[in-house]
């Protein structure tokens, strides 16, 4: 399992990264997964009741995640993977980045957030990106106030 990293990013509380994937995509802290659940599913209220199955579908197909942790308890999740394109480069896509709601504009998504880029430096990214609901104003206003901004419209057709 990767070494944490101890970050504070409220005034007198410690909190963590904690990698939850290897960098092969293997489960590096079941108990941290376990943990994660409840956070990610303030986002993802649809996903499977077997959490644990269906995460480790999307880690075998490239997916990573990370939690911001303080002590036992998860404040933020990011699930996120690299992907070479033709009109970025190679990019760090984040495919979920939720905060626990009652644990909002203490830091936390602020310190995962910083996390993500920093992994992308690492990792030779050119960019990081996401995707955003259009609903999720409170999201939005993160993102900007982080640096983001919005290049283009993502089109979508269901096929299933």
């Amino acid at each position: 399992m990767a070494r944490p990293e101890v970050v504070e990013p409220v005034a007198g509380a410690v909190a963590e990264i904690v990698e939850i994937t290897a960098a092969d995509g293997t489960v590096a802290a079941p108990q941290w997964l376990a943990r994660a659940e409840a956070v990610h599913r303030q986002l993802r209220p649809a996903l499977p009741a077997d959490y644990a199955g269906r995460l480790q579908q999307v880690f075998a197909n490239g997916g990573r995640m990370a939690v911001v942790a303080d002590g036992d308890a998860v404040r933020a999740v990011t699930l996120w993977r690299v992907i070479e394109n033709t009109y970025e480069g190679r990019r760090l896509y984040v495919d979920d980045l939720v905060t626990d709601e009652a644990q909002r504009s203490r830091g936390h998504g602020k310190l995962l957030f910083d996390w993500l880029q920093a992994r992308a430096k690492r990792l030779g990214c050119d960019v990081v990106a996401l995707d955003s609901g259009v609903q999720r104003a409170g999201a939005h206003k993160f993102y900007f106030r982080e640096g983001m901004f919005v290049p283009s419209f993502c089109f979508r057709k269901v096929v299933k």
